[in-house]
């Protein structure tokens, strides 16, 4: 009889133990590793389609020594918020330059893009979930990894500003979530949730768990441009008294592009003089000169020189008009010859 009520106790026991999952016996930590900058390289201005980036980086769940048998499982959330230039999740996140111009950008759990990445376990927009289980011999305790891939997207047909843009992920906005369950026989279950703090081995929230910048850049760019001819008119005779003319010209550059416009001598300059010429029937050639200036009182001479006697302005998204102020002195006696004169001056615009 005593034989036989020992192997009854070593059944009961053996069937106790198998179905108890055991209370915390080892602490189990989860890390991620910073992802790479999530870069979306240069946006065009006004884009007819949509710009994509991706990026990954590692959970890591590590649990201490449990016993021959033990395991551990935990159902992990990773939250990310706004970034530090945004106010908003939905319908867009936002990265801003350093002039705080704004650039629309959104964060997606899955590759189709449709599923953005938020910060609510279970919510709108959600966190990513990620479950892992794995042993934990006693010796050498156990752990368990997943690759999480980040996608992002910069929409199309943004109206956007000249520049370099970047918001950063570090703090509460890349915070890490967990519940988990260990074992030290059996298959550890995986929470239901990851807020779950109770009827659980363990529960712990971690912020800054993997920080990283987005980023994206805005080449200057300007276009559509357009110029005026200057027409000093019909003169008898001797040029007595300073003919001074205006001329146009138009250009359009998206905001924030800083830009420079210079005009060359022209055609028939002699030196830095500017002239226009006049070939007769005889082949004979005369010339007038003239000059070119920056200003309304004809004082600085607009040149080709940058940031010497070139004018600047940054463009504001709309079409914009410079003036060319010209200036034909008094000639010492009367004209050459006449006829038509004419100068041709190319324009130079820098960004």
């Amino acid at each position: 009889m005593n034989a036989v009520r020992l192997i009854a106790l070593l059944l009961v026991l053996v069937l106790v133990l198998a179905c108890h999952t055991a209370p915390v016996r080892a602490a189990t930590t989860c890390t991620a590793t910073a992802p790479t900058a999530l870069a979306f390289g240069t946006i065009t201005n006004g884009a007819a389609t949509a710009t994509n980036a991706m990026t990954s980086f590692t959970i890591t769940c590590t649990t201490a020594a449990l016993s021959v048998l033990g395991s551990a499982s935990v159902r992990a959330c990773l939250k990310i918020g706004t970034g530090s230039t945004g106010s908003t999740l939905l319908p867009t996140r936002s990265m801003t330059n350093a002039s705080a111009d704004p650039m629309a950008f959104q964060l997606y759990t899955n590759a189709g893009r449709t599923t953005v990445w938020g910060t609510v376990p279970g919510g709108t927009p959600p966190a990513a979930v990620v479950t892992l289980s794995y042993g934990v011999p006693l010796l050498t305790g156990g752990s368990g990894a997943q690759t999480v891939t980040l996608y992002g997207q910069v929409p199309a047909a943004q109206v956007l500003s000249a520049g370099s843009f970047a918001s950063n992920f570090t703090a509460a906005n890349v915070s890490l979530e967990y519940a988990y369950n260990e074992s030290i026989i059996g298959t550890a279950q995986p929470p239901a949730l990851c807020t779950t703090a109770s009827g659980v081995s363990g529960h712990k929230t971690a912020d800054s768990a993997f920080p990283f910048t987005v980023s994206a850049n805005v080449l200057p760019q300007c276009s559509t441009y357009v110029t005026t001819d200057m027409d000093f008119g019909s003169n008898a005779g001797a040029i007595t008294a300073n003919l001074d003319r205006t001329s146009t010209i138009g250009l359009t550059c998206i905001n924030r592009t800083a830009y420079s416009i210079g005009l060359d001598n022209g055609q028939s300059a002699q030196g830095t003089t500017r002239r226009m010429r006049f070939t007769a029937p005889n082949s004979s050639v005369y010339y007038i000169p003239y000059e070119l200036y920056r200003d309304p009182a004809r004082s600085q001479r607009w040149g080709n020189t940058l940031n010497t006697d070139t004018q600047s302005g940054t463009g504001n998204g709309a079409a914009q008009t410079l003036t060319v102020y010209g200036r034909a002195p008094p000639t010492s006696g009367a004209i050459p010859a006449q006829g038509s004169y004419n100068d041709v001056i190319t324009v130079t615009i820098t960004y």
